[in-house]
């Protein structure tokens, strides 16, 4: 785990990482404490793949539509999404601050029979080591970071000229409060109480004016709202009161 007392530069929040690898074990539990990151994925997973497809000119709906592009998940936990990504062609890679998150990862990888490169470390560092990749995910975790500046500036680096940045969070207002704090930790229980600090959630204006200093442009920003009656997740882009995702592209130039 990167010690941020020895790294004053650094996006790790101590607190944030233990409390996620306290529970590292669920990860794969579609029913566990991260049942609603399951939930979640198809409508992630289908954002990533057809905007990916579009910019490559691919067809999405093929076998591999991500074969052999680079693709680096950042806080990847127990690797909910690089999993899909690898069975959809995609060399991935997938970084983690927390070492009991990426030793989950690796584990439930290999019986899948999956090649992915996981690592326990931060976009902060890997970002100095030069590695740029075609596509960064940075999934529901730039509301956990200690300095939102350098990440978004770190995920930028990350990716190459030419290449994609996706990025989900939730917005800092009133309904996100009521919804995914009040709501979803302490009436229905689906996320233990004190996963989430509304003071660090990040409203679209800010995510992009971070994402551009990064030289990464966004392209599409969209709403991902959940409907109790058909107990779904479905994409909405004039709703982004609560979750949202966006997607940019990083310069050539």
């Amino acid at each position: 785990m990167a010690d941020s007392a020895h790294n004053p530069a650094s996006t790790v929040d101590p607190a944030e990482i233990e409390r996620f690898a306290r529970i590292a074990e669920e990860w794969w539990d579609p029913r566990g404490k991260f049942a609603p990151l399951h939930h979640l994925n198809p409508v992630r997973l289908g954002f990533i793949r057809d905007r990916a497809a579009a910019h490559w000119q691919r067809n999405p709906l093929s076998d591999r539509p991500l074969q052999s592009l680079s693709l680096l998940d950042v806080g990847c936990g127990g690797g909910l999404i690089c999993e899909p990504m690898a069975r959809l062609g995609a060399q991935v890679a997938g970084i983690d601050a927390a070492d009991r998150n990426i030793a989950t990862a690796r584990r439930h990888a290999a019986g899948q029979d999956l090649a992915i490169d996981y690592r326990e470390t931060t976009a902060e560092v890997l970002a100095e080591t030069g590695a740029q990749f075609d596509i960064v995910l940075a999934l529901e975790i730039v509301e956990h970071v200690a300095d939102v500046g350098l990440f978004l500036q770190s995920v930028g680096r990350l990716a190459k000229p030419g290449g994609l940045v996706f990025l989900s969070t939730l917005n800092r207002t009133a309904k996100a409060w009521a919804l995914a704090i009040a709501g979803a930790e302490y009436v229905l229980g689906w996320l233990p109480r004190g996963t989430h600090d509304w003071r660090k959630f990040l409203k679209p204006s800010e995510v992009v004016r971070g994402l551009r200093s990064a030289g990464v442009e966004p392209q599409e920003i969209v709403g991902v709202v959940y409907s109790p009656l058909s107990r779904a997740w479905s994409l909405n882009k004039r709703d982004l009161d609560v979750n949202y995702m966006l997607y940019g592209s990083k310069g050539v130039g």
